[in-house]
């Protein structure tokens, strides 16, 4: 029997970024999934912010040198990896010179929002998928943490929806307490219209608010995770609506077994459909 294969794609992972609920799950999650006998993955963006040297990352040459177009510009999309040796897990990095060599995340340093941060996400997504692509690993389970992660769901359920990598790729989405209160960029849903992806389908997307951005990710996820006790009001009342498995928030106790667990639910009711 084939073991399942998990893709992680967080915003935040410690010990590259401060400790947060975020960038603790990001780290503990597949090292927990991993030594119960899933195959994983790993991404999060190469923020500025992290240092190289101390974390030891290198670029790995066979997996950078794509260009990624973003409304009509070319971005060289760089890959780097490190290994954190106690959890016996790499974790795999999306660079870019134009959007991520600045130093910090996602603010200035007068804690205003970037104005690019619409396409920062849109690069880490489609560099993500390009990258596993180019690995020829095809997830069975892609969890995705974190909202600057959420451009995956409709790029996997759409774009790549027919890639033999993605095709029966399932997607949970962990909701955080990570409210933004200044909208992406108004044009984000023009970037959107990649191959499959319609006009309706990035219609929430006119106005890029924090609530409309969740529920754009949340319409295209095959689960949900609460990842903190705690989340947007109007994110939590729209969560109420739809009709796919949810699971409510875990202590740092026993999550990761609650999580491994929604997993094989997930995918057995994947399976049962099919048959």
């Amino acid at each position: 029997m084939k073991s399942v294969k998990v893709l992680f794609v967080s915003q935040e992972i410690t010990p590259y970024l401060d400790e947060t609920n975020m960038s603790i799950i990001g780290r503990n999650l597949p090292q927990g999934i991993q030594e119960r006998g899933k195959e994983i993955r790993t991404f999060m963006p190469r923020w500025g912010c992290i240092n190289e040297r101390r974390n030891q990352l290198h670029e790995v040459i066979r997996l950078s040198g794509m260009n990624l177009v973003i409304d009509d510009s070319d971005h060289p999309l760089i890959i780097k990896v490190a290994s954190i040796q106690s959890a016996r897990m790499q974790v795999y990095f999306i660079d870019n010179e134009d959007y991520f060599q600045r130093k910090s995340t996602l603010t200035d340093n007068k804690n205003n929002y970037f104005a690019d941060n619409d396409e920062r996400a849109i690069f880490f997504a489609r560099g993500v998928l390009e990258t596993v692509k180019k690995l020829r690993w095809a997830p069975d389970i892609i969890h995705c943490h974190g909202w600057f992660s959420s451009f995956l769901p409709i790029l996997v359920k759409r774009t790549y929806k027919e890639d033999p990598v993605f095709a029966k790729s399932k997607v949970i989405y962990s909701v955080y307490n990570d409210a933004f209160n200044t909208p992406l960029n108004p044009k984000v849903k023009n970037k959107l219209h990649l191959e499959n992806i319609t006009k309706k389908d990035t219609e929430l997307l006119s106005i890029p608010s924090y609530e409309n951005l969740m529920q754009f990710a949340l319409q295209f996820s095959d689960g949900i995770v609460y990842g903190d006790k705690t989340i947007d009001k109007n994110t939590d009342e729209y969560i109420k609506t739809l009709k796919i498995p949810v699971l409510g928030y875990h202590g740092m106790d026993d999550y990761v077994d609650k999580i491994n667990l929604f997993y094989d639910q997930i995918l057995n009711t994947a399976n049962n459909d099919k048959k």
